[in-house]
């Protein structure tokens, strides 16, 4: 990532400035509750049984089946491989982090009276419930040559077109870190991608004249190779306030109070080569190299509510139900740019860079997730073991940006882009003597109603824990699978890459009886 040397902040205060993707509002709409090494190790199918801290973030009616007071804490090492294809030519990343997952604790009281309300709990827990750490990298000829959606000027071009020639371009009198910033603030992110294409010669102007709104573009058709490496970190997590009870033998009811962060940062570089034969070119110049750089930076803040209940059919089956409200989220984004282009200008070489020194700080926005409902089963053999299941369905369409003024096209695009996903989850745990040995299996739909862009998700999971009595050592391995089809940009150059996931996470928990 490029120093930057800070000139300008650009704090943007105009509507249409917003540069939010769909991508943004899915990132935060799934988790992926990582959680304690117990309840990976059944692959997060906890919602009929509780007994767990972070089966409390699945079902808030969980910290009543605990008998006494309980505590636990958890940390993990993931590891991540992904294997891109982009047009024939194969990559390869991985890498590794450790982390803190979970952490928490639920205060058991009993009810020494009549009252058929037998106990009650109330607790805080901790869980992160999405990582953002990635990396991967495409690498290759984009030989799709039409009108040139294989390279990186149809991402200028789409943003130009259509937009007065007067409103994209600096003034004599100002440099271009002055126009990148003054345009931003005047007229929004398209016109700032358009200023940019322009400024590195990429486009030109079909008329030289303020009004003109059509542009051309100084390049010549052909193969274009690429090298594009996207890389983000972060994290979502929760801090839930739980209250649950026990009624009677058989029913256990709960809810939590969720307050949601977010903390996230991505960086994408893009380098495309040609040497195509400008013959003919729009202009005396043609551009053969082009470095593209984009930074984003994003905090958050969030507030959501669950209710739950268990109840037991029988000594041995129990069902639950739980419902999670949709995530109110206030979310605020930073962003910075470079652009850098090479060429030829009436038989000279050149080179332009724009570097704009400001960081371009949007207007906060609220997004509202989707509600999420669980359904749950479980069987419990004694003191042998156990099987449970569980079965959760969200529409991510129904995911919104507001203030719906600001946002009507990218809302239109959720609805139709976004659909219903089912969430399928499988555990199982055998115990002897102190060692308890378990396994899980978990299938995720596709939240796009194609089905590619982001895959289904396969996973297993397999653990062993041991009690000591009043404490518990719980140790997990799970893994996931999952083909993606991720477009470079969402504009112009929106060609793919297959994106083949593999993530691997090691668990380990300390539980104990307070």
């Amino acid at each position: 990532m490029k120093k930057l040397h800070l000139l300008f902040i650009g704090v943007l205060s105009m509507s249409t400035i917003y540069a939010q993707e769909l991508s943004d509002a899915l990132r935060y709409s799934q988790d992926n509750i990582q959680g304690t090494a117990r309840f990976r190790a059944l692959s997060g199918a906890f919602g009929a049984l509780g007994g767990d801290m972070s089966a409390v973030s699945i079902n808030p009616a969980s910290s009543a089946v605990f008998s006494q007071s309980h505590a636990s804490f958890s940390l993990g090492n993931t590891e991540f491989d992904n294997d891109t294809n982009y047009f024939g030519t194969m990559g390869t990343t991985n890498d590794s982090h450790f982390d803190i997952l979970q952490g928490g604790a639920s205060f058991v009281f009993r009810n020494t009276s009549n009252s058929p309300w037998k106990k009650f709990s109330i607790g805080v827990a901790y869980d992160r419930t999405n990582s953002f750490d990635d990396s991967w990298v495409a690498a290759g000829t984009n030989t799709n040559s039409a009108d040139f959606n294989n390279s990186i000027a149809s991402y200028f071009f789409d943003y130009a077109v259509g937009k007065p020639f007067g409103e994209i371009r600096s003034f004599d009198d100002e440099t271009l870190d002055e126009a990148y910033f003054d345009i931003g603030n005047s007229f929004g992110f398209a016109h700032q991608q358009a200023f940019l294409g322009y400024e590195s010669f990429i486009l030109e102007p079909a008329v030289n004249d303020d009004s003109n709104t059509a542009y051309l573009i100084n390049m010549t058709e052909g193969n274009f190779s690429h090298n594009y490496s996207y890389i983000s970190q972060g994290y979502t997590g929760k801090i839930a306030v739980n209250l649950a009870a026990q009624y009677g033998d058989n029913l256990y009811l709960g809810a939590n109070f969720n307050s949601h962060f977010i903390d996230f940062e991505r960086s994408t570089l893009l380098f495309e080569n040609n040497s195509n034969n400008p013959n003919p070119a729009p202009s005396d110049i043609n551009v053969g190299f082009v470095e593209f750089e984009n930074n984003l930076a994003t905090t958050g803040t969030g507030f959501s509510f669950q209710i739950g209940g268990i109840l037991k059919l029988t000594d041995e089956f129990r069902v639950g139900l739980t419902y999670d409200s949709p995530i109110w989220y206030r979310i605020e984004e930073e962003t910075t740019q470079f652009l850098g282009t090479a060429g030829v200008d009436s038989g000279q070489d050149f080179t332009q860079s724009i570097n704009p020194q400001v960081v371009n700080i949007y207007p906060a926005y609220r997004l509202q997730t989707p509600a999420k409902i669980t359904a749950s089963g479980a069987y419990v053999f004694g003191n042998i073991g156990l099987v449970s299941f569980d079965y959760s369905r969200k529409n991510y369409g129904s995911a919104k940006l507001r203030p719906d003024a600001d946002f009507p096209d990218l809302n239109a695009d959720i609805d139709n882009i976004l659909t219903n996903a089912s969430t399928y989850r499988l555990g199982g745990e055998f115990k002897h003597k102190q060692f308890s040995f378990r396994g899980g299996y978990r299938f995720e739909e596709s939240p796009y109603e194609n089905g590619t862009t982001i895959g289904d998700l396969t996973g297993f999971s397999l653990g062993l824990g041991y009690n000591f009595g009043n404490t518990r050592l719980d140790l997990t391995y799970d893994r996931w699978e999952r083909e993606d089809e991720m477009p470079l940009y969402s504009v112009g150059l929106i060609d793919t890459t297959t994106i083949d996931r593999q993530n691997s996470n090691i668990t380990l928990t300390l539980g104990f009886n307070i």
